[in-house]
C-alpha cells in the first residue's frame, strides 16, 4: 500500500528528453563537467574567503573588496572572474554584486552541508574513483586511513572531516524525525530497536516522545560509545547491543515491539541489506513492526534532489564501503520480499526532503 504524502515523483530525471540546446550551449554543459573539480574548489574559495558575504552586503568593485578583505587584488580578480562563468556573482561598470545562485552558495543550509561534505569527505578520495568501480572497495578511503569501511574509522577522522559527515548525516534525517515520530508510534510500541543507532539522535526523540518507551541501539562499538555519552540522562530506558551486522553469526537482540533502520540500510549491498533484514526478522515476533527509512532516488519530487542522492552513491562507492548506493523503491522492496518480509504500508514524502518510510511484517 503507497499512502500519504503520496507526492508526484519527477520523471522528467529517468525520461529521455528532445534536447532543444544549440550545439554552443551543448559544448559550454561539456567545459562546465572538464573544469567542475576547479569550478568547485573556486565556489568554496569565494565562499569561505568572505568576498560572497562581502558582496552580499555591498556590491563593490575588485579593488575595494580585495582592500576590505585583506586579499590581494590578484586573488580577488582571478575568483571574481571565475565566479562570474559560474553564474555567482555579476558585474555592471566594474560593480559586482551576488547573484542568486550566488546567495544560495552564501546562505542556503542545505548547499553549504553539501559543499562542506563533498570537499572534506569526498573530495581527495574521489581521484580513485575508477579503481573504487572496479575493485568494488572503496579506494579512496586510503586519505584517511587502513580501514575497510568508514565507519570503523568514523570515531577517528580528523575533526573537520567527522564533524562535515555527521552535519551532512544528521542534516537530512532530523528534518524527517517530527514526522517519522506519529508513524512509528501509531501502534503504540513498548520496546523499539534501533538498529544502527549511531551517535543516538533517532532515540533521543523517542526517549523524548514517549517517556515510557524503551529503545534499544544495535550497532558497532565505537558508534555506540558516542551513542551512550549522548543518552546518559536516559539510562534507565536505553540498551545497547554492540554488533557488527556484516558478521554472518551476528544475532541481533529479540523483544522489540519494532524495529526501525533510518538512513541505514543504504550503507550496504543489495546482498548484504537482505541478510541484516533476515537478522531483524529472525529477531521479531509475528506482531513486530520493521520500519525502514530511506530517501529513495525515484521516489523524489524535483530532479535537483534526484541528482544529489545519485552522486551521493558514489560516496558509498569510493569513500564508504565501495558496494552500496542510493536505492530506488523497487530495488528496496525486492530485498524486502527476498528476506521474507512482506511490505504493509509504504508512507511517501515524509521529511521536507521526500523520505520514504516502509512499514513491513514477518
Amino acid at each position: 500500500m503507497i499512502t500519504k504524502n503520496n507526492a508526484k515523483h519527477n520523471t522528467n530525471y529517468r525520461r529521455p528528453r528532445t534536447d532543444a540546446r544549440t550545439l554552443a550551449d551543448i559544448a559550454f554543459d561539456a567545459q562546465k563537467l572538464a573544469f567542475a573539480p576547479i569550478s568547485f574548489q573556486a565556489a568554496l574559495a569565494l565562499r569561505d574567503l568572505g568576498i560572497l558575504e562581502f558582496l552580499n552586503e555591498t556590491p563593490s568593485d575588485d579593488k575595494t573588496a580585495a582592500k576590505k578583505l585583506g586579499l590581494s587584488l590578484y586573488a580577488v580578480q582571478t575568483l571574481l572572474e571565475v565566479g562570474l562563468g559560474l553564474g555567482l556573482v555579476t558585474v555592471q561598470d566594474g560593480v559586482y554584486s551576488l547573484s542568486k545562485t550566488g546567495w544560495f552558495i552564501l546562505c542556503d543550509p542545505m548547499t553549504r552541508v553539501n559543499m562542506d561534505f563533498v570537499n572534506d569527505v569526498c573530495y581527495q578520495g574521489m581521484y580513485t574513483l575508477k579503481e573504487s568501480l572496479k575493485k568494488g572497495k572503496p579506494t579512496g578511503l586510503k586519505v584517511f586511513g587502513k580501514w575497510k569501511t568508514v565507519y570503523e574509522g568514523l570515531s577517528k577522522l580528523p575533526a573537520r572531516n567527522r564533524k562535515s559527515w555527521f552535519v551532512f548525516d544528521h542534516f537530512y534525517s532530523d528534518i524527517a524525525f517530527p514526522e517519522i515520530l506519529p508513524l512509528v508510534f501509531e501502534l503504540s510500541p513498548k520496546t523499539i530497536f534501533d538498529v544502527g543507532g549511531n551517535t543516538g539522535k533517532w532515540a533521543k526523540k523517542c526517549l523524548e516522545h514517549d517517556r515510557a518507551v524503551r529503545v534499544g541501539l544495535v550497532d558497532l562499538p565505537g558508534q555506540l560509545a558516542v551513542a551512550k555519552k549522548n543518552l546518559k540522562k536516559y539510562k534507565n530506558r536505553v540498551s545497547f547491543h554492540p554488533v557488527n551486522l556484516l558478521d554472518k553469526n551476528a544475532v541481533i537482540p529479540a523483544g522489540a515491539d519494532a524495529f526501525l533502520m533510518s538512513q541505514f540500510l543504504d550503507c550496504f549491498s543489495k546482498d548484504e541489506i537482505v541478510s541484516i533484514l533476515k537478522k531483524v526478522k529472525k529477531a521479531s515476533s509475528k506482531d513486530t513492526r520493521i520500519y525502514i527509512l530511506e530517501p529513495l532516488w525515484d521516489r523524489q519530487p524535483y530532479a535537483a534532489s534526484a541528482f544529489c542522492l545519485n552522486h551521493t552513491s558514489l560516496y558509498f562507492t569510493n569513500i564508504a564501503n565501495g558496494n552500496s548506493k542510493m536505492y530506488s523503491l523497487k530495488e528496496m522492496q525486492d530485498c524486502i520480499k527476498k528476506a521474507g518480509l512482506k511490505t504493509e504500508k509504504v508512507f511517501d514524502g515524509v521529511g521536507r526532503f521526500a523520505y520514504t518510510l516502509i512499514r513491513c511484517t514477518k
